[in-house]
């Protein structure tokens, strides 16, 4: 028998709000594992992104893991007072007669400080037993954006 423990297998993520440049503080995201493909979701983890849009308190994976999911309750974010105040100061700089053609050329929101079209973001991906896993959120509110990182 060795004396030598396996590596934990880890999960990591931040989220950065593209829409505004900085990172997206607050998020309440959960993670939840499960054993083969068909296996049931087991709840495992919680946290929020902290100032600069990281959870650093995920716990390890369980052993036998093989599929992973991170559920980003993002909605909120994007309603809060201080989005709404981050945008709102970023479309008063636009030039309006350029939005106001842009709107019309395009089937888009005729607001788009209205909250988020994607209330929530759930990432699901396989995982290997020693390996460490760094999700990035590119996240914006009619859009987002995921890949594995370092």
């Amino acid at each position: 028998m060795s004396s030598e423990t396996a590596a934990p297998t880890s999960v990591s993520t931040h989220i950065l709000d593209t829409s505004v440049g900085r990172p997206a503080e607050g998020v309440a995201l959960t993670l939840s594992v499960r054993s083969g493909s068909d296996g049931a979701w087991t709840a495992h983890g919680a946290s929020t992104t902290d100032a600069d849009g990281r959870c650093k308190d995920l716990p390890d994976l369980p052993a036998g893991t093989t599929h992973v999911r991170l559920d980003f309750a993002v909605e909120e974010y994007f309603v809060s007072n201080e989005h709404r105040v981050s945008n709102q100061h970023r479309v008063s700089n636009q030039h309006r007669a350029s939005d106001q053609q842009a709107e019309e050329q395009q089937d888009a929101p005729r607001v788009r400080d209205s909250g988020a079209f994607f209330p929530e973001v759930a990432i699901t991906f396989a995982v290997q037993p020693g390996e460490h896993y760094h999700v990035p959120l590119l996240l914006n509110p009619f859009g987002y954006s995921v890949y594995r990182g370092s």
